[in-house]
């Protein structure tokens, strides 16, 4: 089941619960990813990371805001070029090794084949690329709301998070947890959001968040460890495709006195 880009729109661009977690997940970003060190960058988001992409608008080299197929496209950013694209989750329109950094939000929890869109994820990253996925928290509230759009797809929990982004290539470079606050409209909540970010981020084992979020960095060396299969090539796979010496027939006396003869 996908998201719809109707309710996504609606959600973080209309309703005050989704523009308070809209700053807080960018706010999140912008910490561990800042503007300025993104200069000459090439930046995408996948799944509905438009939001999150604004602070990178002007530092970017190139930015693009990818969205798949079942859930439908909006242009964006509004009143500029359009940057946004509509997409297969498993092949997207950009050249391998293209990427510095990726964003991915309300993409992974609702794919139909999550390894195959994170195998895409790591071919379009360059070496020393990036990415930051964003994904319900399973034991939080706002995976357990259908009033929001955690409440859709697979939850997870930050191991099977780690565990799964391991499988696919990706080494964790940090992890952490945001959206404190419970899913609900009431002036309370959304007006204290900031103060619940601040004390959930000291003492996160004691309060539920809504949302896990990874870092992660493109691994390219070959995996090593228990469990992992090497496979060792045999002389003969080595030296295959090299000629055979022929054999030959084997200096006489004979042949070599008329060498002999015919030099001087």
């Amino acid at each position: 089941m996908h998201h719809d880009i109707d309710d996504l729109r609606r959600f973080y661009y209309q309703r005050s619960l989704g523009r308070v977690v809209q700053r807080i997940l960018r706010d999140r970003l912008v910490t561990r990813w800042p503007a300025e060190r993104m200069q000459g960058m090439n930046v995408a988001g996948y799944g509905f990371a438009a939001p999150m992409l604004r602070p990178y608008l002007s530092s970017a080299r190139r930015i693009f805001a990818l969205m798949p197929g079942p859930q439908g496209v909006m242009p964006w950013p509004i009143g500029q070029p359009n940057r946004s694209v509509l997409c297969d989750e498993t092949a997207w329109p950009l050249d391998t090794g293209s990427l510095d950094r990726l964003v991915m939000l309300h993409g992974l929890e609702t794919s139909d084949h999550p390894a195959a869109l994170l195998a895409e994820a790591w071919r379009v990253l360059g070496p020393g690329g990036r990415m930051i996925a964003m994904v319900p928290n399973r034991a939080g509230l706002w995976a357990a709301s259908d009033r929001t759009p955690f409440g859709l797809g697979r939850s997870y929990t930050a191991g099977q998070l780690e565990h799964q982004m391991r499988e696919a290539g990706f080494a964790t470079e940090w992890h952490g947890s945001a959206v404190y606050i419970p899913p609900s409209d009431r002036r309370f909540w959304l007006g204290s959001a900031q103060m619940w970010e601040r004390t959930g981020a000291r003492i996160s084992r004691m309060l539920i968040a809504g949302v896990v979020l990874v870092e992660l960095s493109k691994q390219t060396r070959t995996p090593a460890g228990r469990g992992i299969k090497v496979q060792v090539p045999s002389p003969l796979e080595i030296l295959e495709g090299v000629g055979l010496p022929r054999p030959g027939r084997a200096p006489t006396a004979r042949r070599e006195a008329a060498k002999d003869l015919s030099i001087r």
